[in-house]
């Protein structure tokens, strides 16, 4: 098919106006940040001093950035673990309900409407040690339960215990999403499938893991991608929930980005955390978009 000049035209000026927008305000913002980690810019006047990668020395010198580190490392294991338990068992139960499902699925999707804002204040007062959980377990059943919940600076093997209600916050606002995710690919799967596999006797045990889990590993896996690189930059969930938390419990670069940047005016400083948060992104990201074009050039 000969496309015409003017259909030509028409495209570029759609197109050009999008890139020339992507190239200034991501782009050109990430080298902008790059270029004030390499200074000693601190306070509100610029100082272009180059100081090489003193900041990053800086930084993973620094016992705060470390935890939070940790405290990344920890959260996204545990919450992609969260996401993926509960919404692969919703989504298998989904599929075999045949009465009530919609209503069911667009209940369990709701979280997903709502905000990272709306839903740390909401888990803030549900796991408020005061006049929350343990107070509704106190009212009903009598017992005097005193779980510190977000506010305990209690740690297992470098796991901080306050970590616990932050990764059911974030889990069940992402539940629904590895659920849908899930729920569309069983669908997807030919049902001849499943008929075969039952005529040769096989369980649903054997069909879960010889034929559900294979036909989903790369509908989990861009679904683990999705979910990874918002727990690598989490920060409105758990700045309106529990903030740094007592001796940074329940802190996270994000949040320390904040703080450094525009509360405490260290701007070198704080670009230098946010190049280190790109980069965590990019270890997730890259690796994966190689694969997906590797396969495409296949």
């Amino acid at each position: 098919m000969v496309r015409s000049r003017k259909d030509i035209a028409i495209g570029m000026s759609i197109v050009i106006p999008c890139f020339l927008v992507l190239a200034v305000f991501v782009y050109g913002f990430i080298g902008w940040t790059l270029t004030v980690s390499f200074t000693a810019w601190e306070g509100v006047l610029p100082n272009w001093e180059f100081v090489g990668l003193k900041n990053f020395a800086t930084l993973f010198s620094t016992q705060r950035f470390q935890i939070d580190l940790l405290n990344t490392v920890f959260f996204s294991i545990f919450f992609l673990g969260f996401c993926v338990l509960f919404g692969f068992t919703l989504a298998i139960l989904l599929d075999k309900i045949t009465t009530g499902a919609a209503v069911f699925r667009n209940i369990f999707l709701f979280p997903l409407a709502i905000s990272f804002v709306v839903t740390g204040v909401i888990w803030r007062w549900i796991f408020n040690p005061s006049v929350g959980i343990n107070a509704l377990i106190n009212s009903t059943v009598g017992v005097n339960i005193a779980w510190r919940w977000y506010t305990d600076t209690s740690s297992v093997c470098g796991f901080h215990i306050a970590l616990i209600p932050v990764v059911i916050a974030a889990g069940w606002q992402l539940t629904g999403y590895i659920m849908a995710m899930v729920l569309a690919g069983l669908r997807a799967i030919p049902v001849e499938i499943f008929e075969s596999a039952a005529i040769d006797g096989a369980g649903e045990f054997r069909k879960l893991f010889n034929i559900i889990i294979p036909h989903l590993k790369p509908i989990l896996l861009s679904a683990l991608i999705v979910l990874g690189h918002i727990s690598l930059k989490i920060f409105d969930l758990v700045y309106t929930m529990t903030g740094r938390g007592t001796a940074f419990v329940t802190d996270f670069p994000g949040i320390y980005m904040f703080e450094t940047t525009f509360q405490g005016h260290f701007y070198a400083e704080g670009a230098g955390i946010s190049i280190i948060m790109l980069m965590l992104v990019a270890i997730v990201i890259i690796p994966y978009l190689y694969s997906i074009l590797k396969k495409e050039r296949v």
